[in-house]
């Protein structure tokens, strides 16, 4: 069975396409969202609901927003444990295939994950390692923004078109630029921004409060920080849907109140529009169209649903953008029509996708200046939004004659400057005695799953070297995968069937947290609950959940 899966910054969702669309399975309370967040408790691990709460009552040992930190080699510690971010999104995953062979009634083997079109070749590989730890075998990586366009069945419109996605998530923003003709769904252009999302949304609203009210963020204990990143949470959500919020807020004993209305908020948010419309216009140039070229703009992405951002798209092209199918969903429907088309469902007609190089690949040369020779300059080789696989060569000089060797270094970026850019590797050739002028000629080839095959030939000799790019720095290897899949089969992920009760007792030590007046009575419910959890008599426990979670309900909304 192969399922579709989004894999977000802050919520994730997996799915399946059967004859009348894209399904998607709901987690074990319900939801079809489960948050992006892992808490260790002792040698159990909780996913999702109950982990987010823990973000307020043991933040120590609870960690979100891990996928901004794929393709490095950053180390979260839990407790005692180390986890790289490839571990927590494995644990994540894990969570969602339950889910899945929980409501199939059989075992998930392959999956499609859907990435941001502006991961580097480096995250793409760490989501891959991520799967291979989570037990399931990633047959392929889609592009958000074409996953996006799946679900919007633009492929299934009449005649050619041309589509602007942007995506906005928690943690990334994404611009790609679509060609629809004959089945085919091509990418023009892509850009982005890893580093902007919802959850820069947030980080304004927090520093701006804490600024406004002279609170020193870094002295915050962590339960203090982790109510205020929630309470600010809401409170951004609020004011997606109401023009003005009054927030009050409660932090080391102190009182704290704040007003704003959405005006005001995106007044705020206007350097983080700014960033959002330099990915969008460079899109526009990569793929040489004018806004009137452009047949449809989707857009998809929990913090789409801000109105500052349909407010700029619509300024920047003169017409309302798209937003019919749920902005959360978008991505994982789309990613399930993927694993369909993987899979050949016969609902489905042949689609043809195409993907491009989000990013120049290159390599460094010198240029003489007078009597100097400057090195350090980046020469591109395969241009961005060259569609793959792609192959391009060049012919290169040594600098001085007699010149024994020429080392080839493999660079990924944007800057003319080798040192902003990223090393993917090296290559030494060694150069035969009396070639002379004749050089060497380099070839780039870039394939579809994301490997880059460098091949070095001596043009006076003819010899060839090669060099494959699998592995960047910061990535693990085949022998570290295996070391740190035996260290995860170690946790217990807590069964499916009693996360609803493990999330509403989280639940109640959250609201115990920040509620102080009512300490006694919430200490009183989770005991009265806890006591008939003991006498496992289904009927009685699911008639006292309802019960506690109306009475935290009831208190949460005084």
């Amino acid at each position: 069975m192969i399922v579709g899966i989004d894999l977000g910054t802050t919520h994730s969702l997996i799915g399946v396409h059967r004859a009348q669309g894209g399904e998607l399975f709901p987690n074990a309370h319900g939801d079809l969202l489960t948050p992006s967040v892992v808490s260790l408790d002792g040698d159990t691990v909780l996913v999702g609901k109950p982990a987010q709460d823990r973000l307020v009552t043991h933040p120590h040992l609870s960690v979100a927003a891990f996928k901004r930190l794929m393709g490095t080699s950053h180390e979260t510690k839990l407790g005692d444990r180390r986890f790289r971010p490839e571990e927590l999104s494995a644990l994540v995953l894990r969570s969602l295939l339950a889910d899945a062979e929980a409501a199939l009634g059989e075992r998930v083997t392959e999956a499609v994950i859907s990435v941001p079109a502006y991961f580097t070749d480096a995250q793409r590989k760490a989501t891959r390692a991520a799967g291979e730890l989570a037990g399931i075998k990633v047959e392929r990586l889609i592009n958000e923004p074409t996953a996006a366009a799946l679900a919007y069945g633009l492929r299934d419109r009449a005649g050619e078109g041309r589509v602007l996605v942007l995506d906005l998530g928690g943690g990334t923003f994404d611009v790609s630029i679509l060609e629809l003709f004959d089945g085919v769904v091509e990418v023009n252009a892509t850009a982005g921004d890893n580093y902007l999302g919802g959850e820069d949304f947030l980080e304004l609203l927090i520093k701006t409060f804490c600024q406004r009210n002279r609170i020193e963020l870094s002295r915050l204990k962590p339960v203090d920080l982790a109510v205020l990143r929630q309470r600010m949470e809401q409170f951004k959500r609020a004011l997606t849907d109401e023009r003005s919020i009054d927030l009050e807020l409660k932090l080391e004993g102190n009182a704290f109140t704040w007003s704003l209305d959405e005006a005001g908020f995106a007044q705020l948010a206007e350097p983080l529009l700014q960033r959002m419309r330099a990915p969008i216009e460079r899109a526009m140039r990569d793929a040489k169209l004018k806004p009137s070229d452009l047949d449809d703009i989707v857009l998809v992405g929990g913090a789409v649903r801000m109105p500052m951002v349909a407010r700029l798209v619509t300024r920047m092209f003169g017409r309302l953008p798209l937003r019919h199918i749920h902005p959360d969903q978008a991505i994982a429907l789309g990613a399930t029509v993927a694993a369909g088309l993987k899979s050949r469902d016969e609902s489905l007609e042949e689609v043809v996708l195409t993907d491009v190089c989000p990013y120049t690949l290159g390599t460094q040369v010198a240029h003489r200046v007078g009597n100097q020779i400057q090195a350090g300059y980046f020469h591109p080789i395969i241009p961005r939004n060259s569609v793959v696989p792609v192959s391009r060569e060049d012919s290169f000089y040594p600098m001085h004659d007699g010149q024994k060797q020429v080392r080839i270094d493999v660079f990924q970026g944007e800057s003319p400057m080798v040192e902003k850019n990223i090393k993917l590797g090296e290559i030494n050739v060694p150069l035969t005695a009396g070639q002379g002028e004749s050089g060497v000629l380099v070839r780039f080839t870039y394939d579809i799953n994301g490997l880059l095959q460098v091949e070095v030939t001596e043009t006076g000799s003819g010899k060839r070297h090669e060099l494959l790019i699998e592995q960047n720095p910061g990535l693990m290897d085949d022998a570290e995968i295996r070391e740190r899949l035996e260290r995860l089969q170690s946790l217990k992920i807590h069964p499916r069937e009693q996360q609803q009760n493990l999330a509403l007792i989280t639940r109640a030590e959250r609201v115990y947290e920040e509620h102080v007046a009512m300490r006694s009575s919430v200490q009183e419910w989770i005991a009265h609950f806890r006591n008939t959890l003991e006498s496992q008599d289904l009927a009685r426990i699911e008639q006292d959940r309802k019960r506690f979670a109306t009475a935290l309900d009831e208190l949460e909304t005084l």
